[in-house]
């Protein structure tokens, strides 16, 4: 595997790092900067809905740029971001400031995946993609609980400060790493990359990838209530739950990187069948603390090891598309992140309890077993020389 993968997972560390580590930090932002505890929660949001609308628009914008400008300059852009909102005395810029960070992440997110699986070469397109992703995985064990802790200690801005100077010396390597030129082939139109992305096989694809990230943080968005008033844990054993469900995240997106290239459609339909299997059976057990404990772990090892090889599907299907393939695999990644928490939190605000978030997540698995079934149906062109591959 090219060294100048494992740069863009550091970097991927980082910004996974920034979009997660608010959660442990809202209270005492709202309290610096004067403001509500909700209208502070609009900083999460705020980076998702900057992820979901940043990730194609930034790809368009630098899909003529030579791959390493477009990296740096992105990851560039972030680390100045955290820069101006550790140093913001005010709600206002703070909240521009996780937009534009959110914006740069998202055209990072999108070039970072295409040249990975491009220096990787096919033959390891999931491994390369596992890479990548598996820096999200190393921030939920440790860089978020890192940022918290800082923050904790130093206030919320120290952690700020610390998403900026892990970012350095990613922009550095990638900088000396990542060929400098332009990829070997010209990029189609970006009409041509737009109408192989409605493709309804891929377009399947990617709404089983939406899904599957909904199910996952709709559950795991809600852990805390779930481990403290259903399965009787003490607050204080949620940070170590949260850092498990972040390994076992980890340990699926590696055994999928070694796994999907040679076996994708036995890997993924697995993986679709035993998420179903596993968040319905933590809901009925989770008043069982050694079922919560391990249903976490394995369900994050599901989770991360099917998105990743949902996402190497992407680009598999999409192979006259590829610069843009990157960003809608990205785009789909945060609408389940975005939609999954919602979901989960309109069942407990009506009254269904903290198992409510679980039983979403199972149906939302069943909808995305649907919609792999009726992408694997489907026989149609998927690119030059690809012709009838299957979507799962």
């Amino acid at each position: 595997m090219p060294f100048a993968v494992y740069a863009l997972g550091l970097a991927v560390f980082a910004q996974g790092t920034s979009e997660f580590m608010l959660s442990g930090l809202l209270s005492d932002i709202a309290a610096d900067l004067h403001v509500s505890l909700p209208a502070a929660g609009l900083l999460t949001s705020a980076f998702a809905v900057g992820m979901i609308v940043g990730a194609p628009l930034m790809a368009l914008f630098s899909r003529n740029w030579p791959r390493r400008r477009a990296l740096v300059f992105f990851l560039g852009v972030f680390a100045a971001a955290h820069v101006v909102g550790a140093l913001t005395p005010g709600y206002g810029l703070l909240l521009a400031t996780r937009v534009v960070g959110a914006l740069a992440n998202a055209g990072f997110w999108a070039v970072a995946l295409v040249t990975a699986v491009s220096l990787a070469g096919p033959e390891a397109r999931a491994r390369a993609t596992s890479v990548v992703v598996g820096g999200v995985t190393v921030a939920c064990v440790a860089g978020v609980p890192a940022g918290a802790a800082l923050g904790g200690h130093w206030g919320w801005r120290s952690a700020f400060w610390a998403v900026a100077l892990v970012s350095v010396p990613a922009v550095l390597v990638i900088a000396g790493t990542v060929p400098a030129g332009r990829p070997e082939s010209v990029p189609a139109p970006a009409g041509v990359e737009l109408r192989a992305l409605a493709r309804p096989r891929l377009l399947l694809t990617l709404l089983t990838s939406a899904l599957v990230q909904g199910a996952t943080f709709c559950a795991f968005s809600y852990v805390e209530p779930l481990a403290t008033r259903v399965t009787g844990l003490a607050p204080v054993w949620v940070p170590g739950l949260l850092a498990l469900f972040g390994l076992g995240s980890f340990i699926g997106v590696t055994v999928a990187g070694r796994l999907v290239d040679a076996r994708p459609v036995a890997f993924t339909a697995t993986g679709l069948v035993a998420l179903v299997a596993g968040w319905a059976g933590l809901a009925l057990t989770a008043d069982s603390p050694f079922a919560t404990v391990a249903l976490v772990l394995v369900q994050g090892m599901l989770a991360f090891g099917t998105g990743t090889a949902l996402i190497s599907w992407v680009f598999r299907l999409a192979g006259d598309a590829p610069t843009l393939s990157g960003s809608f695999a990205t785009a789909a990644f945060n609408v389940g992140a975005a939609l999954g928490p919602w979901l989960g939190g309109l069942t407990i605000g009506a009254g269904l309890g903290f198992r409510s978030p679980l039983w979403v997540s199972a149906l939302l698995m069943v909808l995305a077993l649907g919609t792999a079934g009726a992408s694997l149906g489907m026989r149609e062109a998927t690119g030059p020389g690809r012709k009838g591959v299957p979507a799962v």
